[in-house]
This record gives structure tokens, sequence and C-alpha cells, in this order.
């Protein structure tokens, strides 16, 4: 099959802009040319010359070998550089909904999703979790300098804030997946809560331990979706067909978290290789490879929703013990 270059390389404009400005604005004045010219080009109707060409992938740190496959072992990926936005919740959770908007829109999407930690789509269910978790990579991790003299604090949930996330939920509830969750489930964010109280980045030490209790909340949910093999809202019933959730555990390690797509007339990767600027692709020969890859991960892992009780029972109660113990470590402490 032939590939479109020209149409590849405004599809990825496109994602990098985000709607922040318009294609005819931005590829104009890069270009020095009128937005009735961009849109020719878009179109396919003109074609870029060679220079124009080497501008735009200059601008937007496109790979020209990788994008015409002059070298074979390079992969095209498109991801928003964090220097290029100020991190917001609202920000974070809107690109969220930008995408899976765009998955809902596909013909019979499913997901194949690798969990690394937390299930970030999941954790919607509960915001004020999702908030301490973006927090902590944009301080502790990523060291965004906005969050370098800031504690982390109870805060109310903006009404905006909580529609676009709630809104995110519900379509990921409709859209089937395949989720692949390994030993490490939540420890990690466990630790984090943990770590924020012991070096006193939390403001009111007893807040640690409501996140921790919220967590362990979100943990019964998490069963009770496994258990119905249904994916569907905290507090509400498991619906009575659709939203087919199907949990797998694996005894090894995830490594990075991913959320392949597939569906009739496309599909592609996120790799999640850190929660605020992941990584996506379209790369055919690099998807071929990675649904491999995930269909022998499905193959070494026990499927534990809807059958196989006793291994999600135990699987369930490592977890809740793991939070707990943290959870009495602190109160313990503060007593």
């Amino acid at each position: 099959m032939r590939i479109n270059h020209q149409e590849t390389i405004f599809s990825i404009i496109q994602k990098r802009i985000n709607k922040s400005d318009s294609l005819g604005n931005v590829v104009g004045e890069i270009l020095s040319i009128s937005q009735d010219a961009v849109y020719r080009r878009y179109r396919g109707e003109t074609q870029l010359t060679i220079f124009e060409l080497e501008k735009l992938c200059g601008h937007f740190n496109i790979s020209l070998d990788a994008l015409f496959g002059l070298n074979k072992n390079m992969v095209l990926f498109d991801f928003k550089p964090l220097e290029n936005y100020e991190f917001s919740m609202d920000v974070y959770l809107q690109g969220l909904l930008d995408n899976i908007k765009h998955l809902k829109k596909l013909k019979n999407p499913e997901l194949i999703i690798t969990v690394n930690n937390t299930p970030l789509l999941q954790l919607l269910n509960y915001p004020h979790l999702v908030r301490f978790k973006l927090f902590f990579w944009a301080k502790t991790y990523l060291r965004l300098k906005e969050y370098e003299n800031v504690n982390f604090e109870y805060e109310k949930i903006s009404p905006k804030t909580f529609e676009i996330g709630f809104e995110t939920l519900k379509i990921y509830n409709t859209i089937p997946s395949k989720e692949i969750y390994d030993i490490d489930l939540l420890r990690g964010f466990a630790r984090e809560i943990y770590y924020y109280y012991n070096s006193r980045l939390i403001t009111d030490p007893s807040y640690a331990i409501y996140l921790l209790e919220v967590l362990d909340r979100f943990v019964d949910h998490l069963k009770a979706q496994a258990e119905a093999g249904k994916k569907f809202v905290s507090k509400s019933e498991a619906p009575a067909n659709g939203n087919e959730f199907e949990m797998y555990y694996n005894e090894a390690n995830n490594g990075n978290g991913s959320i392949y797509y597939q569906s009739e007339n496309e599909k592609g990767l996120f790799i999640t290789h850190n929660m605020l600027n992941y990584l996506h692709t379209s790369d055919e020969t690099y998807l071929d490879d990675s649904y491999q890859v995930l269909k022998k991960q499905l193959a070494n892992s026990s499927v534990i929703s809807s059958s196989n009780e006793k291994e999600r029972n135990n699987f369930f109660f490592k977890i809740k013990s793991n939070i707990n113990n943290i959870r009495k470590k602190i109160e313990a402490d503060l007593d």
C-alpha cells in the first residue's frame, strides 16, 4: 500500500497543534504562504516543495527518515513537548478526552491496555486520586518549575474539571477492552502517598490517610468490575450487557504502560512512558510487532474477570493489604 506522506505530515502537525490554533495560521506563518495555499497543500492539490517539507519537519521536530521509511529501524512517534504548554489538570484531561472521543468515532474500536502501576482511565472514577497522581508526576518526577515550592493540599475539584474527567470515563467505559494488570498494581501509588506524607509535602498529614482510604475504595470498584466482566462508573450498577471488560493478571511486570487500539478503519498505539507527554504512533510495522507482543502477554496471563474467583480474590487481597498497611503506619505515627 502506497503511503501518502503529505497527508501523514499534516496529520502529525494537526495533533501537535491540538486545536490551539488553526492549521492555516500555523503552517502559513511557518512557510510564509496564504491560508488558501496551506489548505491546497492539505487537500493534496499542491505538493509540498522539498524546502517547505524541510521547514515543517524542522519546526515540528519530525524525522524525515521515519516519515519516508528510509530507515526501517526507526519509528515515527508524535507527542506534545512539556515546554509547549502550561500543565494543569484541565489541560491534561482535555487531551485525554480528545483522544478517547477520536477512538469512539472509529468503526468498532477495541482496546488492549497494559497497566504499569496505575490504570489512569479507571482512576477517573475518583478525581482526587487523579489530581494527586498528576501533581506527583509534575512536581517530583518531571520537576516542573511551577510546582517547585508548592505542597500538595486538598482542593475542591471544579465542575469543569469534573465534567471533562467524567465524560472521558463514560466514553472509555463504552469501548470494549482487554487489560493486563501486574503484580505491582497501585503499589507505587500507595508509596507515593506515603512519601509525600513522610516528606511533609502534604499540607495536612491526615489528607494522606484520606487518599489511601479512597485508593482502597478504588480497588473495591476495580474488583467489582472484574467480577461482572463489565466496565461501569463507581457507585453505579454493572450494565446488563455491553461495556466488555476482560481483566488479565500477569505475574511478571508490564514495564511501560500502553494503550493499543484497533478498529475496522484505524489502529495505533499510545505509550505512557510518563503520564504527561505520552507517545503515539500509527507506524504499521511497529504496530504489528506490538500487537504480537501483546497477544503473547495475554496468552501468558490469567483471566480474572467473570471467572477464576480464587485467583482474583487473592490478587485484590494483596493490593488492599499493602494499602492498609501503609495507612496504619501513618495512623500510628500521627497518634
